[in-house]
């Protein structure tokens, strides 16, 4: 969980704002159950009339209420209002408080005077919490102002359209506050995915084989993607409901105390059934939250292989087998989910009975109240909807609940991938190879074993290339031809030994003048999505046309390509899925001859070729590229006969080094090779 909120401290300025605005949001929300409370209690129940002193009273009521009063009420009495010359007194622009000062020291006295006027006997509490007492006061100052000549129905209205309107500029602000949390919560997720991608599509372009071989493809693919999405939701939803929870709950508390409904035992019952319901659920359900990324994985790695390898599948009749395989891993991530949405979705059903069953309990608590005259219908509306508020407070971090889990792991492990750093990169002292260097290459007995391996796929293999020659590796296969040329781009890291290019350790040299040094055509000729053009120019962006015309001519791939109308600009799908292997290996070795590198790294790419090709295309790369040293790892033979160099490797170990002449001659394993591959012609 704490990766998660990390995600969130880039963005803690913009997280304060909208907790700002949630704040105000929150505020304005508050208001409207106390304007409904004023509309029922005050607007229809009391005619708009908001306290027991009267705007108008005639002369002689004025002198009769005065009756009822002791010397300070009197003062306080008189003090409120003037005398006009028709006899009227109306009451002076008091402020708020004072008249809410005259509410509680007047309301015995007028109540009596009501009372007597109506030929009723006041009885009971005589104080300001009598609800029954203030409307009788209430009732008081209606009928005098009706007396002395004022219209109530103006009064009435006018305090509706008053508390109407102030509902409606709530309204509008709450509107304005949710856009505006809306939008900034939008942009801080996106910018979040945004920034987790970047990040982590760098990281993993910087990691070796070795850290490639750790994460698996698929399960870097799902966290690039997936894990990525679940943080980006769930960041924005923190931002619009785990922060709004605190604001609303804090303001609800404010009102519910201001109610002075004396109810807060209903909701404090309330919010620990739903506490204790959330806790139940969320330890439940945590345990498969923890599994469930890696069940995506599992079925990502799967759907992958089988999409990859559908040819072979379809070949050897095996689509049911795999389907089972398919069904099995999108069974477990099936069940998986099912049991985490059982125990989620049962949690909405049990909190909608917590809520409505505190609604019928705060009404019948208050039928009673309001029957003993402690407590008003409007009051008590206000009171069930503040209520409701915090008990949706509590539904909404029960709500993130269910998303906080899975995204804290998505988040874990996206910082997985975020903090493994590369074991392959540059000293602080690394220095570039030099313009004039010669391209040689030398192992200087070099052993290598994979991480956690016990042992070793290469063993003291010790051997030099000169420059602007050509140097073949021959052996069977898994004898180690293509984990020893990766030592020299430092894809891997030798364990024993130094691999040395130019005269330098490969490892004293930054990877970007290593890599621009060298020409690597891999061992699967790998093509991305684009025209011909610009996966030859992956080599080199810059190149001209007649520069990429010419290395299609030496690969022997521009008859190919210019059968079809396209040309150079023909379409490849992703992975060169429309062209042939043999066509793939060409625009792999075109890719890498655009470049003119120093050195040239061949990884058995002359596999799909036939024969005539193989020999047009060696010929073309000796006439062309005379002054670059060449590596080229081979299976046949015939690729190469005429090598400066053939190194013979079995077993991760050297058992025969120098040209063919002489290995036939000196090595029974290149010998028997040869023999078996070509004719005594040949041969000769």
């Amino acid at each position: 969980m704490k990766n998660l909120f990390k995600t969130l401290m880039p963005y803690k300025y913009a997280a304060l704002l909208v907790l700002l605005l949630m704040a105000g949001q929150a505020f304005c929300e508050m208001n409207l159950p106390a304007y409904t409370q004023a509309l029922i209690d005050t607007g229809i129940q009391n005619r708009g009339i908001e306290h027991i002193v009267p705007e108008a009273v005639t002369s002689d009521e004025y002198l009769a209420a005065e009756g009822y009063m002791t010397d300070d009420q009197k003062a306080l009495w008189e003090s409120a209002f003037e005398s006009e010359s028709d006899g009227i007194y109306r009451r002076k622009a008091l402020e708020k408080e004072a008249l809410e000062e005259m509410d509680e020291a007047l309301l015995s006295p007028l109540a009596n005077r009501y009372a007597d006027l109506r030929g009723e006997k006041l009885t009971g509490d005589v104080s300001a919490d009598n609800t029954n007492l203030m409307a009788m006061g209430i009732a008081y100052a209606g009928d005098c102002d009706a007396d002395a000549g004022l219209d109530l129905l103006k009064i009435q209205n006018s305090f509706m359209f008053r508390c109407g309107g102030l509902m409606l500029l709530m309204s509008i602000l709450v509107m304005g506050f949710t856009t505006l949390e809306s939008l900034i919560a939008a942009r801080v997720g996106a910018a979040i995915g945004k920034d987790l991608r970047s990040r982590l599509f760098k990281n993993v372009m910087s990691f070796s084989n070795a850290e490639m071989d750790d994460f698996k493809t698929s399960s870097l693919i799902t966290r690039a993607t997936n894990d990525i999405q679940q943080v980006q939701m769930t960041a924005t939803m923190i931002l619009r409901m785990m922060l709004f929870a605190p604001c609303i709950c804090t303001w609800s508390i404010i009102r519910v105390y201001q109610t002075h409904a004396h109810m807060n035992f209903i909701i404090v019952t309330g919010v620990i059934a739903i506490l204790l319901l959330v806790l139940v659920a969320f330890a439940i359900a945590m345990p498969k939250f923890k599994v469930m990324q890696s069940l995506v994985d599992a079925l990502n790695a799967v759907s992958r292989e089988i999409l990859t390898g559908i040819q072979v599948i379809r070949a050897f009749g095996r689509e049911k087998t795999e389907e089972e395989r398919f069904d099995k891993a999108n069974g477990e991530l099936y069940r998986n989910q099912l049991f985490v949405n059982r125990t989620m979705i049962t949690m909405t059903p049990m909190l909608m009975i917590i809520m409505y069953g505190l609604t019928v309990w705060i009404t019948w608590v208050s039928a009673g109240r309001i029957d003993a005259g402690e407590l008003q219908v409007g009051t008590m509306t206000a009171f069930i909807a503040y209520a409701m508020e915090i008990v949706f407070s509590f539904l909404m971090i029960a709500s993130m609940a269910i998303f906080l889990p899975r995204a804290g792991i998505a988040a874990d492990r996206i910082y997985e991938v975020l903090g493994a750093k590369t074991s392959i990169k540059n000293k602080e002292d690394a220095v570039n190879i030099g313009a004039g260097d010669e391209a040689t290459v030398r192992f200087e007995h070099v052993s290598f074993k994979y991480p956690d391996a016990e042992e070793n796929v290469l063993t003291d293999i010790d051997f030099a290339v000169k420059a602007g020659t050509t140097t073949a590796i021959i052996g069977s296969t898994g004898c180690g031809k293509t984990t020893m040329i990766n030592l020299i781009p430092r894809f891997f890291e030798a364990t024993e030994g130094r691999v040395l290019v130019a005269g330098k350790d490969v490892r004293d040299i930054t990877l970007e003048s290593l890599r621009d040094e060298i020409g690597y055509v891999p061992q699967k000729g790998i093509l991305f999505s684009g025209t011909v053009a610009e996966n030859i120019r992956w080599g080199d962006e810059d190149a001209s046309d007649e520069e990429m015309k010419l290395a299609a001519d030496i690969a022997q791939a521009s008859k190919f390509i210019a059968e079809r109308p396209e040309g150079f600009e023909r379409e490849v799908s992703q992975g060169g899925a429309n062209v042939s292997g043999g066509q793939k290996q060409r625009l792999a070795i075109a890719r890498a001859i655009v470049k003119k590198p120093k050195i040239m790294i061949f990884d058995d790419s002359f596999s799909a070729l036939d024969m005539k090709t193989d020999v047009t295309l060696r010929k073309a790369l000796a006439e062309h590229t005379a002054g670059s040293t060449k590596i080229i790892v081979a299976q046949r033979v015939g690729t190469i006969l005429h090598a400066d160099q053939i190194i013979v490797l079995d077993e991760g170990r050297i058992v025969g080094k120098g040209t063919h002449k002489e290995l036939m001659e000196s090595c029974e394993i290149y010998r028997e090779t040869a023999i078996s591959q070509l004719s005594e012609a040949a041969l000769a």
